[in-house]
């Protein structure tokens, strides 16, 4: 074994623990978003994160392989930067091949756009969404103008949301408002099916039934295409 395969096993214990994986479809390209969105301020290195300066160029990547035929991406978040989060959903919306999302874990704040900016989205029955309000951390400048830059970006997110899922604009507001749910801060935790109920999510599946939809939508666009 040469020594790169033998850097490139380590590596894989290392990250993955097996020594290897399986080669990807290449027409299926699977897009990880896993842990903390990481933006402009970066993160302690023991934090699990990803990064949207390393999402962006993979987007652009997948855009314009010829090989690439759809795209599944696979969410396990507790939010994190809205700016690259919401940069992140937006690009994912734009892409010209078929999408579907899958919630496995948590799909919490930030990650609530990013499970509806696929074309067709999952959740897993145990998985969880949280919905909340943007959050102030660090030194807040009591100005008019400080409320109203949030005003703006909340209002960013709200529409982002009910643009690319089925949830109404009044349901989601009070999914965001409510005060008996979460500890010390207003919002509320949708487990698996309630995401489905309130129609933020299209249905509830696993990996199997993903890629069982990611492939009717890239027949289906090929058909169209003919």
């Amino acid at each position: 074994m040469s020594e790169d395969n033998v850097k490139k096993e380590v590596e894989n214990i290392k990250e993955l623990g097996t020594p290897d994986i399986p080669k990807p479809d290449e027409r299926i390209q699977i897009l990880p978003i896993i842990g903390q969105i990481e933006g402009h301020m970066a993160l302690p290195p023991q934090t699990k994160t990803t990064r949207y300066e390393h999402v962006i160029p993979q987007l652009v990547s997948i855009e314009t392989d010829k090989r690439v035929e759809g795209v599944l991406i696979v969410l396990n978040t507790v939010g994190g930067d809205v700016e690259a989060g919401l940069a992140i959903s937006e690009m994912i919306r734009s892409l010209s091949k078929p999408t579907v999302s899958l919630v496995i874990g948590g799909g919490h704040s930030i990650g609530v756009p990013l499970a509806t900016s696929a074309q067709y989205s999952f959740i897993s029955p145990s998985a969880t969404m949280i919905i909340h309000p943007i959050r102030m951390n660090g030194l807040i400048i009591g100005v008019p103008q400080t409320f109203e830059y949030f005003n703006k970006m909340q209002e960013r997110i709200i529409e982002f949301i009910v643009r690319t899922s089925k949830i109404e604009r009044d349901s989601l507001k009070k999914l965001m408002l409510q005060t008996d749910e979460l500890l010390n801060d207003m919002g509320t935790i949708l487990i698996g099916k309630q995401a489905v109920d309130y129609g933020l999510i299209d249905e509830v599946g696993g990996i199997s039934d993903a890629l069982k939809k990611l492939d009717e939508l890239i027949e289906k666009k090929n058909a169209n295409s003919l």
